[in-house]
């Protein structure tokens, strides 16, 4: 897209990837106003929206270019919280950003530009190499996606924050986030224990034996290390199986039971397509994974290779040709 003469709203999230696509864009002529979108966040536990939003404040004031902020709490609570919630205690494992993608920042975020007469949206998401974000992009509406600019999407980061410098930006020597999207500094462990608290349980192996105790089966996921209590043997100890109800994990010593190495086949729900899906060639199913050869069956993608890792119920599995993303879909088992 030429953005010369076009207005294009920026989602500013105090952020050097942020910020450098505000500036990319003011300098290629573009009518740029930054936009802070405020999410919900957890009572009482530490975040860093208020000093987030001032670092976005301070980004257009130095690009001289109007800002606002918009609030999209409540669409967030219901949309990323309330759904990252109720599929924990059902025993699946979310992927709140793919979510807080779809429904806040490629939803209410896009909506409101629309309606304030923008032409285009953009954001600081990285689209290739090293920090390629498609992974979290596959739930986006593909006619948003068209409407959308991903001004440092090809960048490396060292580049980005070599030119955030070179302009003056205030942000450019900040760090990362590493929480869940809009929750800042707190992670999804953090989160869980603050909502669901310690309910220790019992750990068995694949046999059924006894072989530990656990913290609480809704505190863990699928092949994710986890530390036992008063374990028969030393480990390490990865989750193979939950079991809400009985409160129990089945656990190996490994991320991959025998019983699963050999089905090589992931079953979806809820896709998006952006392409046919006959072009499929891999699959993706953890973020910075590995890129699965393989091919869709209906819901089904059967890969030609064994999985390194369990797919999870409730993550993401994501579609490419080639590199090219091509869709996604729901982990069903």
């Amino acid at each position: 897209m030429n953005v010369r003469g076009k207005k294009i709203f920026v989602g500013l999230s105090g952020g050097v990837d942020s910020a450098v696509s505000a500036a990319l864009l003011k300098r290629a002529g573009a009518e740029v106003t930054g936009v802070f979108i405020k999410g919900w966040y957890p009572p009482g536990m530490p975040c860093t929206w208020a000093a987030d939003r001032r670092d976005a404040m301070r980004v257009a004031a130095r690009l001289h270019i109007p800002f606002r902020t918009l609030d999209a709490s409540a669409e967030y609570k219901k949309s990323v919280i309330d759904y990252l919630l109720a599929e924990y205690r059902a025993g699946r494992t979310p992927n709140p950003d793919v979510m807080c993608n779809r429904e806040v920042k490629f939803g209410a975020f896009y909506r409101y530009a629309r309606e304030q007469g923008a032409d285009a949206i953009a954001t600081g998401h990285y689209t290739s190499g090293e920090k390629d974000q498609c992974y979290f992009l596959w739930a986006v509406p593909k006619e948003v996606l068209e409407a959308t600019i991903f001004p440092v999407g090809e960048m490396d980061k060292k580049d980005v924050r070599a030119l955030a410098k070179r302009l003056g930006l205030p942000v450019a020597e900040k760090r990362d986030s590493q929480g869940v999207c809009f929750l800042g500094s707190i992670s999804v462990e953090e989160f869980l224990r603050s909502e669901f608290g310690e309910e220790p349980g019992r750990a068995v192996d694949e046999a059924g034996n006894a072989v530990g105790e656990h913290d609480g089966v809704l505190l863990h996921t699928l092949g994710e290390r986890v530390s036992l209590q008063d374990a028969s043997e030393p480990g390490p100890w990865f989750v193979l199986a939950k079991d809400v109800g009985r409160n129990e994990l089945t656990v190996g010593k490994t991320r991959t039971p025998f019983s699963e190495s050999a089905e090589r086949v992931i079953r979806f729900a809820q896709e998006n397509w952006f392409d046919e899906p006959s072009l499929v060639t891999a699959a993706q199913y953890r973020y910075r994974g590995p890129h699965i050869p393989g091919h869709l069956e209906h819901d089904r993608f059967v890969s030609s290779v064994p999985f390194p890792e369990i797919p999870t119920p409730g993550q993401s599995v994501v579609f490419y040709d080639d590199d090219e993303l091509v869709g996604g879909g729901i982990i069903t088992a």
